[in-house]
């Protein structure tokens, strides 16, 4: 059967009252996404899925290739790679690279993050893959191993190009990647400035208008072309909370920069991350099938938190899903049910709940009952509960 419960105690309310929606948040973005990384909630998802011109923000492609390689290490922070003549000759963004210099990985992923150098990332596409090509088939082999199924690469700068598409959704999965996946390096994102070898002194410093503001932002990337409008990929954390964000389509700089303020004021006021429950906390009993004991307790693994919008007052709705009678054996800690919780404006919460104890099977004590339980269901037409 499915067991299901209306409303938490209101010991638990007390835990978690908070609501009514959340004001709104009405993005200029073309299209927009937005998640809270410690509670792992979708804050907001506009056109998300929509694959669309990333520009320079799908050099976190290349990055999260080029880091992929340090950690199985193919390449360590000092392997030094050659500069062809097509690296040299890239337009736009670049650390004004020549065939005779001999970058290190360590400046060419400064190249790539502060300076946004296109030079930097046909380097490093040549040097991984032999030619920029090999790289992007690479490049769209593992996107599909990541589950980022609305990407498409055709190089490793962004360069226009129309099989060159990203949805936010994919950036922003990605930038968690590179910042979950490699703490080790995720440091390079918020350095504000890379002088490499004094060549190019207006193109020294980190285009990411956040990183000076002091609102706890620390990354990812910034991207411009005409078909694209300004976009910016983005993660800032104030207290325990760390938020990665994604917005495309702006017009213009000033824009950009006021819009990715914007979105993170939003996402760190409108927003509170509270306790659930403790950790043993018994939410509910469900009957035990062929067991040893007749009951289970169904518990929080740990403490449960939340995130929940900060106005809100009304209590949460809540049920306790479970299919049932659960069937013996079981041990403490098995998962056996789901606290399914329902939010205003973000999407419904499934944390587990688990066994407070193990049952073994019964002995022929709880099997003579179980079978006279049948046997009397039979016989005044009752529904007999499916184990499953």
């Amino acid at each position: 059967m499915l067991r299901s419960f209306a409303r938490l105690s209101s010991l638990i309310f007390l835990a978690i009252a908070l609501a009514a929606p959340a004001t709104a948040f009405e993005t200029r973005a073309r299209a927009a996404w937005v998640y809270d990384l410690t509670t792992q909630t979708v804050l907001m998802s506009k056109e998300a899925q929509t694959p669309l011109p990333p520009a320079s923000m799908s050099k976190l492609m290349t990055i999260n290739m080029l880091f992929e390689a340090l950690h199985d290490g193919r390449v360590t922070l000092d392997t030094r790679f050659s500069v062809s003549t097509r690296s040299k000759e890239m337009g736009g963004s670049t650390m004004f690279l020549n065939e005779t210099d001999r970058p290190t990985v360590e400046e060419l992923i400064q190249g790539i993050i502060v300076l946004s150098g296109n030079d930097a990332c046909v380097a490093v596409a040549e040097g991984l893959a032999g030619t920029e090509d090999n790289f992007a088939r690479l490049m769209n082999d593992r996107a599909r191993e990541l589950g980022m199924e609305n990407s498409t690469f055709a190089n490793a700068s962004g360069w226009p190009n129309p099989a060159q598409r990203m949805s936010m959704e994919d950036l922003g999965l990605l930038a968690t990647r590179l910042i979950t996946e490699f703490p080790e390096y995720y440091g390079y994102f918020g350095q504000l400035e890379f002088p490499y070898d004094n060549r190019a002194p207006q193109n020294r410093n980190n285009r990411n208008p956040l990183l000076k503001l002091g609102i706890g932002a620390d990354g990812l990337k910034t991207g411009h072309t005409q078909e694209a409008g300004y976009g910016l990929v983005g993660s800032a954390t104030q207290g325990t909370r760390r938020i990665v964000f994604v917005i495309t389509g702006l017009s213009s700089e000033a824009e950009r920069a006021q819009e990715a303020e914007r979105v993170v004021n939003w996402a760190f006021r409108q927003f509170v991350e509270k306790t659930v429950a403790d950790k043993g906390y018994e939410f509910a009993r469900a009957p035990v099938w062929m067991g040893s004991e007749t009951e289970v307790g169904l518990v929080a693994p740990e403490a449960l938190s939340l995130l929940l919008p900060g106005t809100q007052l009304d209590a949460l709705t809540a049920q306790v899903v479970y299919t049932g009678p659960i069937e013996a054996p079981f041990a403490q800690g098995d998962m056996l049910a789901e606290l399914v919780i329902s939010r205003d404006d973000l999407p419904e919460a499934r944390l587990p709940l688990v066994a407070d104890r193990g049952v073994d099977r019964g002995g022929i004590a709880p099997r003579l009952r179980t079978a006279a339980t049948v046997l009397r269901r039979k016989l005044e037409g009752q529904a007999i509960p499916a184990v499953q």
